[in-house]
């Protein structure tokens, strides 16, 4: 009970000290609440001399089918129904016939046909793969991106440096570690970063005579209270104040990209919400997450998986060509997963639906020194279950982290003291890397 007062009186005090900096200073803090003060926790990390700085995960979210879209069983047609399996520019490696951008680019990407999940249940699926642990009533574990932002910092100290864009707001979630290590969850990758400049009713001379004035009345409180809380408050309001007037606002408009380029996306909100991703990476963003949902196909599943491919192809491979066109590439880690597969039955009764299969399931890397061209892992022959190379959600993400160069083995521990490590004992697959 005490606890749970604490965690109101939290969440009372942070909400005042937000609203004051709204109506008194003119600047919102929302956009920095999850990622200020991090750059002092990168010596935690372990990082190597050829590490990645930056991701961009790419959530499937909804269990995408992956006998229609990486994994194609085109030997078994009571399987496969009546998608076709088509050849990459790899030798050897096919994939499902509604993607043909992506097989254009599949000399960039390693394939991972062997996933397994021990969950079902799309929330519990989601919440493992963000956060590698199954979700508890007595705690909230960070996410993926947390972790990074805990053991890595910030690239860029001017903006935020972990960004979500569509899908869940828990998937920003710091969790145990506190607000100042949680992602700026964006709804809409052209609403731009909101609470982000400084209010039209505050000029610039009346704004720097609050500032002056506030900074007088912390160097009293501060002089008088020594609180570690208010302290970092007092270095928010400072950082929200840099973002105002940092010239990497721009990175949030992407208004500013050619035509060209933004038609190259798609206009759907995933191929706009991976330009963006692109362009935040350009400024130094450390993880961005891109969101696209609709692959829970119990019904009418070729239709559907069509449709989410065709918006899928497009951007991704878009994505893909203007990192490595940038120089960017090879220090940015591009991940793709979903929560889980789709079972190889059809069920008629459905429309020709499938059904939840997290037993096996199919994940993509590219970028960050993984290897292209690639397949790790290997289902049977109906895509039913892992016959080689198994791969665990942990190590997926363990993987990940150790493109980044963090100590996946490194145990930080939660307020009440219990030992939790970044990908909950996964281990990083190092094949994959080149």
């Amino acid at each position: 009970m005490k606890n749970d007062l604490n965690r109101s009186d939290d969440i009372t005090r942070r909400g005042f000290i937000m609203n004051a900096a709204r109506t008194y200073l003119g600047v919102g803090l929302t956009p920095l609440i999850g990622s200020a003060l991090t750059s002092s926790s990168a010596a935690q990390s372990n990082p190597t001399g050829n590490a990645a700085q930056a991701v961009i995960f790419l959530n499937m979210s909804g269990g995408m089918s992956h006998i229609d879209t990486f994994d194609v069983k085109p030997r078994k047609k009571e399987v496969q129904g009546p998608v076709e399996a088509i050849n990459t520019n790899v030798d050897g490696i096919q994939i499902s016939q509604y993607l043909p951008k992506t097989a254009a680019v599949m000399d960039k990407i390693c394939i991972i046909r062997s996933m397994t999940s021990e969950n079902g249940a799309h929330d519990r699926g989601q919440y493992v793969l963000h956060r590698s642990y199954a979700p508890r009533g007595t705690i909230v574990h960070p996410t993926l991106g947390a972790w990074t932002m805990k053991l890595k910092g910030r690239n860029n100290k001017d903006i935020p440096g972990f960004v979500t864009i569509g899908g869940s707001t828990a998937n920003a979630s710091a969790g145990f570690f506190g607000v100042k290590f949680a992602g700026v969850p964006l709804g809409r990758p052209d609403e731009g970063l909101k609470d982000s400049v400084r209010a039209d009713s505050v000029s610039e001379e009346d704004f720097g005579r609050r500032l002056k004035l506030a900074d007088t009345l912390n160097q009293d409180f501060h002089r008088q209270h020594r609180n570690v809380e208010a302290a970092a408050y007092d270095e928010l309001y400072q950082e929200a104040v840099r973002l105002m007037r940092s010239d990497d606002l721009k990175a949030f408009d992407i208004a500013r990209e050619p035509k060209s380029s933004r038609v190259a996306y798609g206009s759907h909100a995933f191929g706009q919400g991976c330009l963006l991703a692109r362009r935040l990476v350009e400024h130094g963003v450390r993880y961005v997450e891109v969101n696209l949902g609709g692959w829970d196909t119990h019904y009418d599943n070729f239709t559907a998986v069509e449709a989410r491919c065709q918006v899928l192809d497009q951007a991704y491979a878009n994505l893909l060509i203007e990192l490595e066109a940038k120089g960017l590439l090879q220090s940015t880690i591009v991940a793709l997963s979903s929560e889980f597969g789709r079972s190889p039955n059809i069920v008629a009764e459905h429309n020709n639906g499938r059904d939840h299969h997290p037993a096996a399931f199919s994940s993509l890397l590219a970028g960050g020194g993984i290897k292209g061209g690639t397949v790790h892992g290997k289902t049977d022959s109906k895509g039913n279950r892992v016959k080689k190379e198994k791969v665990t959600i942990q190590d997926f993400n363990a993987t990940i982290a150790h493109g980044l160069g963090m100590d996946v083995s490194a145990v930080l521990h939660s307020p009440s003291g219990r030992p939790f490590q970044v990908a909950h004992k996964g281990r990083p697959v190092k094949a994959l890397f080149g």
